[in-house]
């Protein structure tokens, strides 16, 4: 008989106390979902940084939250560099949790004018995806970084665009969605993240909102929204909610007009003492705001 991962046996009890009316089954990660779809985890910037594997993935249990992307050089350690049999033991942590590898957070990008560092930065894109699909992570996130000085901006937009649409085709291979993050002086603004995905047209890359300030530059929020949510990645990249002035309520309205599904993911910027505390108020506060 199979045994069952403790994701899987979580995701069975839970199905089993709805069904039979005798209550809720005890919180799991995996069960931090609102009524919208919409689902809250970790990017270990900067809350989960100095965790070692086996307590970012019980911390994130601990505060319910259901997903983490975990980023390179970070205590955590899951890089390339890991072997076959490290790389199974990550997968097992993580199929013996509630928590879901939902990714990787690189810091690979596209933009520069010297074709030896673009193909470093593809052919290491390459070795994170091949990272995720041996642990049992779905995607890589990427990021465009600057527009390069004496070049023209739409030159770089092109090689950017085509650069992801390599590393799309790469990572569909191996089930590995690419996440382009709103990242970078001048590429993060959003018409400019338009236009690269007007050349970054394989369907297995998408925008990775990450909640910056310009996104209120312009015409304002939904219309810097509007210009990329039908190719919304499977994560987006959050701020503390009660830190700022940042409009979460209306972003996730817009998200749930547009009937996003993914992963909603803390990248926190402060630095309390208690990091578990501080995850279950964030969730609290998300529920609030997506229920």
């Amino acid at each position: 008989m199979p045994t069952l991962s403790r994701r899987e046996f979580l995701a069975a009890t839970a199905t089993a106390a709805t069904i039979t009316g005798l209550g809720v089954a005890p919180l799991a990660a995996a069960e931090s979902k609102s009524a919208s779809q919409m689902k809250l985890g970790l990017v270990t910037y900067l809350w989960g940084k100095d965790m070692k594997l086996p307590e970012l993935i019980s911390s994130c249990e601990e505060a319910g939250l259901g997903g983490v992307e975990v980023r390179t050089q970070h205590a955590h350690g899951v890089e390339p560099s890991l072997n076959a049999a490290e790389r199974k033991d990550v997968r097992r942590r993580f199929a013996d949790s509630s928590v879901e590898l939902v990714g990787y957070g690189s810091n690979a990008e596209y933009h520069s004018n010297d074709p030896k560092k673009l193909q470093q930065n593809i052919e290491l894109t390459k070795k994170y995806v091949q990272l995720m699909h041996d642990c049992g992570g779905s995607g890589v996130k990427v990021k465009p970084n600057a527009f390069v000085k004496g070049v023209p901006h739409e030159e770089t937009i092109e090689q950017i665009g085509k650069s992801l649409n390599e590393v799309a085709a790469y990572g569909q291979k191996y089930g590995q969605e690419i996440r382009v993050e709103v990242h970078g002086r001048g590429t993060s603004e959003l018409p400019v993240m338009e236009a690269i995905f007007e050349v970054a047209d394989h369907p297995n890359v998408g925008v990775c909102w990450n909640s910056n300030d310009v996104d209120l530059k312009g015409k304002g929020l939904e219309h810097n929204f509007n210009l990329v949510k039908d190719r919304l990645a499977s994560t987006t990249h959050v701020r503390e909610f009660n830190v700022g002035e940042y409009p979460y309520d209306e972003l996730f309205q817009l998200m749930k007009k547009a009937n996003y599904s993914g992963w909603i993911l803390l990248e926190c910027r402060t630095n309390p003492k208690d990091k578990v505390a501080a995850m279950r108020e964030q969730r609290r506060l998300f529920e609030e705001m997506t229920k």
